[in-house]
């Protein structure tokens, strides 16, 4: 049998494919289970400058798999076991948004549910013209999971956010980049090519520096004064100025050249 989750590494890059797409990479307790594994192991490995979350298929993930809901194991039979299980595996979107190290999701088709989370968990994201977004949890009783309501909010707002939450609308691509919820749309046929030239990019830059810059990004979205961003800013570059990249951007300006980093 073909594994749920499909890893490959090359240059830094290592990519992440659910592999049901037969359920559009409807979410498992297994897929789950092997997703966040492979998070914590990227993000542990030195090697890996840059993480590409996709799906198998004609479809990125399309939620939770629904089918599966009621074989749940004992500990779920309560509230709070229910709640204390559901946040193990919500910890995949933690992983995505606070790893030191860019993070792509690259959508195709349906993006729905905790699938639509988890791209937009990720860093960045780049949708075929074949991509669709839903919210989807208030059509079946629910009010969202894996990030929703936090990334929905920091990305459109709270009166937009509460708009989809709500509603649960289906967006196009363009609807989606016109949010900005994508970051851009490319053909159909050219979505593994775009996506791979946007991580290589991002595999060959300053590791250490984007690491900084994710820590800077996500402590303003917490709410942090401006007085503690600027110490973890002023921190943060200082600490940037003893890298080897820095010292090789530095070089490379003034040998009037295109500098080469390490990640280092």
């Amino acid at each position: 049998m073909s594994s749920v989750l499909l890893e490959s590494f090359h240059a830094g890059v290592a990519t992440l494919t659910l592999n049901r797409p037969e359920r559009l990479n409807a979410l498992t307790q297994e897929l789950n289970e092997k997703l966040l594994a492979a998070l914590r192991a990227a993000a542990a490995n030195a090697d890996v400058r840059a993480i590409v979350l996709a799906g198998a298929g004609r479809g990125f993930c399309a939620g939770r798999d629904v089918g599966t809901m009621a074989d749940r194991p004992a500990r779920e039979n309560t509230v709070e076991g229910r709640a204390e299980s559901l946040r193990e595996r919500v910890e995949i979107a933690r992983l995505l948004h606070e790893m030191p190290k860019p993070t792509i999701a690259s959508v195709r088709g349906a993006s729905a549910g905790a699938g639509m989370s988890l791209a937009l968990a990720c860093d960045m994201r780049i949708a075929s013209d074949t991509a669709k977004f839903t919210p989807s949890f208030s059509k079946v009783g629910l009010s969202g999971d894996y990030g929703a309501t936090y990334f929905l909010t920091m990305l459109v707002g709270p009166a937009r956010a509460r708009e989809l939450m709500f509603f649960s609308p289906t967006l196009t691509a363009e609807e989606a980049l016109g949010l900005a919820l994508v970051n851009r749309v490319v053909a159909d046929a050219d979505l593994e090519k775009e996506t791979k030239a946007l991580a290589a990019t991002l595999a060959a830059g300053p590791s250490v520096a984007y690491g900084y810059i994710k820590r800077n990004i996500n402590a303003a979205e917490q709410g942090l004064s401006l007085a503690q961003c600027l110490d973890l800013e002023s921190f943060h570059n200082a600490r940037c100025t003893f890298t080897e990249d820095h010292a090789e951007a530095v070089k490379a300006f003034a040998e009037k050249r295109k500098q080469v980093f390490v990640g280092r």
